[in-house]
């Protein structure tokens, strides 16, 4: 085929039958060959009008065009990522899963394009490090992973990678079809924290209509209408398809209304200075104001922060202004909701303004003086006029005497999981150096998935001198916790203590659960719990244990999660403990639809447990995973449901988001 006469493809290829078989596309690309190629959707000549003037346009202070970092997931045989070199993009890296398709696409432009990289990759799964590109440009890369025979779930690790590796105010633009459950997840997964427009790509009727969202990593926590620039040339041309698309659009704005409703008001530095809290210059005690702090082309992150003005006191205070680091989201949002509250903290630090700044996984590989660098002009911004304030800078920790990784893996649903010992410098309720198991995925490791006390009978302590984490000025130390051999060591076979639960919500359900298993009694049969959502399996073993009136089903997606748990947290199934490996929203459809299948309320569950942690917090939820809030979920569990049968779920949000309206607003419907 001619180089010069491109076709444009009108949908995704369907060979082979699977997308996400490397060896499919192995096979396809070799069938095909580098010279014989479609455009999926759309060509250079017509996306480059709008690419140019908009969707790769950035404010001045951004890198020049050349410098951009721009990443190309799924690229196989498109020519797109030549088309940017040619237009000065020169910082341009492709991932695709196939060999054959990199190498060959290596191999014709390494002459002609020297500084252009390719790289074979997972795009669920992505091997570089956060906040790494300021454009991530995909061009049918979700739509096939999110085709009808495809578990969603790899459409929702996609995405979550797009949001870990871009820059602040990074853009993510998606050339998309827009089919009902694509749309579905992209308008849902860039809700909190993200500006989205949605275009169209002017085509032949005959053609098929391409959609262009562009996704801005925008202000944290704020929730934004999406824009729509649909052409009405495509209205008239497409008029059921885009009709479609409008009434998606019109649906999530109003959900995002709703969010905005009760949302806490974050400002940033221009606000402030513009008045909008008083003068920000000048210190009024008690005050407190939500700010976001970073921007496009100066900082490489945007950041969590609150800033509070103190009380006086009759002695002065040791500082005028001083600056509080938590190393992760989840010590940071403790501080809120502990007894005290923040302006416990505030007293505590003994400063005139203080401002606490929540770093999250995307800072993780950063170290204190890198973050102090990214934010300082931000921060001098906001310091007290008072011509002597000097910025004291503090490193909030988590409190770990002692940590070691026990084990690590990587699941193709849930991608790393990692189990960690750990010993922390102030304990109660257990004897002193306990040693605590805990179980975290890479992708949030703001949120503990669950912890277990080992069994003290069972371990033998080596100490060792412990290594001091205060932060040092001028010393650039990385936030992770000293190695085992720096601390602690423990040998021996290990042992988890099911009788203990680290957990305070799972505490509060059992406690709620004892008192319902009185009304159990009086049920002929046991009562069947349903849990979804294993984790380490620390909450069942205890149920089992303490409330055996109990019949307990645990609905897990993934079976990786279950063999960690089994083998490093002791769990065990037997005739009260079942697990099922599937996915769990259909698991309680199928029973809502017991009644319609004509089976009785045997088959109905007496207390369902939705104990899933998000796996995006951007969602604006920490637990549980959104799909569990929503509306469709709700109703499936209503029906699932026997006669006084309970629903028990966790809601925790992120710190200033307005989720908790939207949310209650579904459980009272």
């Amino acid at each position: 085929m001619a180089e010069n006469s491109v076709r444009v493809a009108k949908e995704l290829p369907v060979i082979f039958g699977d997308f996400t078989s490397q060896e499919s596309w192995d096979c396809f690309f070799s069938v095909r060959g580098v010279a014989d190629y479609s455009e999926w959707y759309a060509d250079w000549p017509q996306l480059r009008p709008a690419f140019l003037s908009s969707h790769l346009s950035f404010p001045p202070a951004a890198p020049p065009r050349e410098e951009l970092s721009i990443l190309v997931p799924a690229c196989g045989y498109s020519r797109l990522s030549e088309h940017l070199y040619d237009e000065g993009f020169r910082t341009v890296t492709n991932v695709d899963f196939s060999k054959v398709v990199v190498s060959a696409m290596l191999r014709r432009n390494v002459k002609e394009r020297p500084l252009m990289r390719w790289r074979v990759m997972d795009m669920t799964n992505m091997q570089f490090a956060n906040g790494s590109y300021d454009v991530i440009i995909d061009k049918g890369g979700l739509d096939a992973l999110m085709e009808h025979k495809i578990d969603p779930r790899f459409g929702t690790l996609y995405l979550s990678e797009v949001k870990r590796l871009l820059k602040a105010g990074g853009k993510y633009i998606c050339l998309t079809s827009a089919e009902s459950r694509v749309l579905g997840l992209l308008l849902s997964k860039f809700r909190f924290g993200w500006k989205v427009d949605l275009h169209s790509v002017a085509q032949d009727p005959s053609s098929g209509i391409t959609f262009v969202l562009v996704a801005e990593k925008y202000i944290i926590s704020h929730v934004s209408q999406i824009k729509s620039f649909v052409d009405e040339y495509s209205v008239e041309s497409h008029g059921n398809q885009v009709q479609e698309v409008f009434e998606a659009l019109e649906k999530e704005n109003t959900v995002r209304a709703e969010y905005s409703n009760g949302t806490g008001k974050w400002y940033s530095i221009e606000e402030l200075k513009l008045g909008v809290k008083g003068n920000i210059r000048v210190l009024e005690p008690l005050r407190s104001v939500c700010v976001f702090l970073g921007g496009t082309g100066s900082s490489r992150f945007f950041y969590n922060s609150v800033l509070f003005d103190a009380i006086p006191k009759e002695e002065p205070f040791t500082d005028q202004f001083r600056v509080l680091f938590f190393q992760n989201m989840l010590s940071f949002q403790d501080v809120f909701v502990s007894r005290n509250g923040p302006w416990g903290l505030v007293r505590g630090s003994n400063a005139a303004r203080v401002l606490m700044v929540g770093l999250d996984a995307s800072h993780s590989n950063l170290s204190l003086a890198d973050v102090v660098r990214d934010i300082t002009d931000f921060v001098k911004e906001l310091a007290p006029m008072d011509g002597k304030t000097d910025v004291v800078v503090t490193s909030v920790d988590e409190g770990l005497k002692w940590r070691k990784i026990v084990y690590e893996v990587t699941s193709a649903l849930t991608g790393t999981i990692v189990v960690e010992d750990v010993i922390y410098k102030e304990q109660s309720d257990v004897p002193k150096d306990s040693i605590f198991r805990r179980l975290y995925f890479r992708r949030t490791e703001t949120i503990m998935q669950s912890e277990a006390l080992l069994s003290t009978k069972e371990l033998e302590i080596k100490k060792v001198p412990a290594v001091s984490r205060t932060w040092k000025k001028g010393k650039s130390k990385k936030f992770v916790s000293p190695s085992s051999s720096d601390s602690h060591e423990s040998s021996g076979n290990t042992k988890v203590d099911h009788e203990f639960l680290a957990c305070e919500f799972h505490q509060g359900m059992i406690a709620g659960l004892l008192l319902f298993s009185i009304h159990s009694k009086r049920h002929p049969q046991l009562v069947k719990t349903v849990i979804i959502g294993l984790g380490a399996g620390l909450l069942p073993m205890c149920m089992r244990k303490y409330i055996p009136s109990l019949k307990i089903e645990v609905v897990e997606l993934d079976p990786v999660v279950l063999k960690v748990a089994k083998e490093y947290f002791d769990f065990a199934e037997d005739e009260r403990l079942k697990v099922h490996i599937t996915d769990p929203i259909k698991f309680v459809r199928e029973i809502a639809n017991s009644d319609a299948e004509g089976k009785n309320d045997y088959f109905k569950v007496d207390v369902l447990i939705v104990d899933v942690n998000s796996s995006d917090l951007s969602s604006g939820l920490i637990t549980p995973e959104v799909e569990f809030v929503e509306e469709h979920f709700l109703v499936a569990a209503k029906e699932s449901l026997s006669y006084k049968g309970l629903l028990i779920t966790k809601l925790a949000r992120n710190f200033g988001t307005g989720v908790r309206t939207a949310v209650h607003s579904n459980l009272r419907k």
